[in-house]
Parts: C-alpha cells; sequence; structure tokens
C-alpha cells in the first residue's frame, strides 16, 4: 500500500464516489463529542471503556440458574428478578436517520445519524423495552442492532426513562420473561420485589378497602392467568408472563343481582385505584366472584 506522501498509481483502483464521501468526512481532530484525539491512550487503564472489559457475551450464570428452577419448579419469577439485580444484559441500539444531505459529487448522504433505543408494543398495547442475556441471543433477534452492556438495573431505568412498562428479557429465545411494571421499577431503584398475589402488606392494605362494602366477605390475592409464560418447546414455566398478574377473588354474599355486582365492583377498583401501594405494587388484575361460605 502507498505512503501518504507517494501519489497513487493511475492504474489504482478508484473507491466509489459514495464511499470515498463518507471516508472525507470522518477521520478529522476529534471525535463526534468534540473531544480531541490527541494524547489520549488506548492501553492500560484507559482501555476500560465500560465496566465489562471482559466480558465474553454470554448469559449470566445467576440468571440461568434462577430461570432454571423456575423451570424444574423449585423456585420463583421473584427469584428470576432478584438474580437480575447484579446481572449485565444487552440492550439494542440501532442507527436512525435524522438528516440527509447532498454531497459535492450529487450523492444523497447521512448528514447526521441517531442511536435510537428499540421499543416493541406488547399485545395490550403498552410500551416494551427489549434486553437481551447474551450477544448471541441480541444477534439472533436483530443482526443490525449494536449490542450495548448494561447492569439489568440499568436497562429497568431506561425503560422507565422511555416510558416502558415492561422489560422484556430474550423476545424470540428459547425462554421470553417479561418483568412487569412493578418489578422494573424496583429494579430501577435497586430495591426487591415481591409479586403482587404473594404481597402480605398489598392484601391487608386491599382487605381494608373491601371492609368497607358490607357485601364483600372476604377477598384473596392469586396469581393471575397471565403470570405464567410458555417456552419455545411448549412447557410452561410459572412465571414470566405479561399479565395479568393479580386475581382477586370476591366473596360475596348472596341476593346482589347483576347491577348490584357491577356497581359493588366498579366502586371497589375506584377505591383500590386511590391507594398509593395499590398503584406501585399492583400491574394488572382480574377479578373473580364467589359466594361466600356458609
Amino acid at each position: 500500500m502507498p505512503s501518504s506522501e507517494e501519489p497513487l498509481s493511475p492504474q489504482a483502483r478508484q473507491l466509489p464516489g459514495h464511499i470515498a464521501a463518507a471516508l472525507t468526512g470522518a477521520g478529522g481532530a476529534t471525535d463526534s463529542a468534540g473531544r480531541p484525539w490527541a494524547g489520549r491512550s488506548l492501553a492500560g487503564e484507559d482501555a476500560k471503556i465500560h465496566n465489562f472489559g471482559d466480558d465474553d457475551g454470554t448469559a449470566d450464570a445467576g440468571y440461568l440458574a434462577a430461570v432454571a428452577a423456575l423451570r424444574n419448579g423449585v423456585g420463583d419469577e421473584a427469584g428470576v428478578v432478584a438474580s437480575l439485580a447484579t446481572a449485565r444484559v444487552f440492550i439494542p441500539i440501532v442507527a436512525q436517520l435524522a438528516e440527509e444531505a447532498e454531497t459535492d459529487l450529487g450523492l444523497q448522504a447521512d448528514k447526521q445519524a441517531d442511536m435510537a433505543l428499540v421499543t416493541l408494543k406488547a399485545a395490550d398495547g403498552r410500551t416494551a423495552l427489549p434486553a437481551f442475556t447474551s450477544a448471541a441471543a441480541l444477534t439472533a433477534w436483530h443482526p443490525e442492532a449494536r449490542p450495548v452492556a448494561v447492569y439489568a438495573a440499568r436497562a429497568a431505568l431506561s425503560a422507565v426513562a422511555e416510558g416502558a412498562e415492561l422489560l422484556v428479557l430474550d423476545p424470540g429465545a428459547d425462554v421470553t420473561f417479561v418483568v412487569r411494571r412493578p418489578g422494573v421499577w424496583a429494579l430501577a431503584k435497586q430495591h426487591g420485589w415481591t409479586p403482587s398475589y404473594n404481597d402480605q402488606e398489598l392484601a391487608a392494605e386491599m382487605g381494608r378497602a373491601a371492609a368497607g362494602f358490607a357485601a364483600v366477605r372476604q377477598i384473596a390475592l392469586l396469581p393471575g392467568r397471565g403470570v405464567a409464560a410458555r417456552a419455545a418447546d411448549g412447557s410452561v414455566l410459572p412465571g414470566g408472563g405479561a399479565g395479568p398478574e393479580l386475581q382477586v377473588v370476591l366473596y360475596l354474599e348472596e341476593g346482589l343481582d347483576a347491577a348490584g355486582v357491577q356497581e359493588l365492583v366498579s366502586a371497589l377498583q375506584v377505591e383500590w385505584s386511590r391507594n398509593v401501594l395499590f398503584g406501585e405494587r399492583v400491574d394488572s388484575l382480574e377479578i373473580k366472584l364467589r359466594r361466600a361460605p356458609d
């Protein structure tokens, strides 16, 4: 290859115009943030541009163990979310054209491109942020996306910032695990998380609200039908589903007609929605009606 001081041979192959134009605009004295390249080193401590310098791109062992325990019936979804507290994940970033310009050669070129987070729409219309436990899983899902390594807590914080209520781990993989809104918030705050159907404090709050309605004799909180997730092989996992996550069973006295039941349920939902704890810890619910035992 000729040095920069030597003229190119007349027989040298010319680069296509659009590539030449792109190269002409690159290689300045500063990086894209305007920071000078001069005096910067890529050796030693300066080479550590993030917290995952020795990362091999594979899934976190703690997360894999928690998912395996869930599949084998000896773990629960709270354990999977807990494993994410210290796990590294990859979030997909894609280039998004912000401005296009015409070069001196009359060709269209990207004048400005932004890097954007990828978000998804859940079946219920809510926004979800995909995250991947391994680089291979992300590449299989979207080959053109750039994997950015972050702690799962940081990914949850990004989800909140983007208005996403769900964090979807490994979409399209053998096991896709959905962290619902209360779990996402807990991760973002680096707090522990208890599913609403196992939350005794929440059950007490909801029970106190229901006690104000004479027709309600008793309530019970159970896992909703949307808690379970289905793996690619068809097996069902008792956690990781998108919801509804909470089933509230109302045991009612006899004598209420359909209109009375509807009015009661609506009033109860309004009462619960005013409770701060309910708003923080319940993602979605379904209500079942039962006759109170004699």
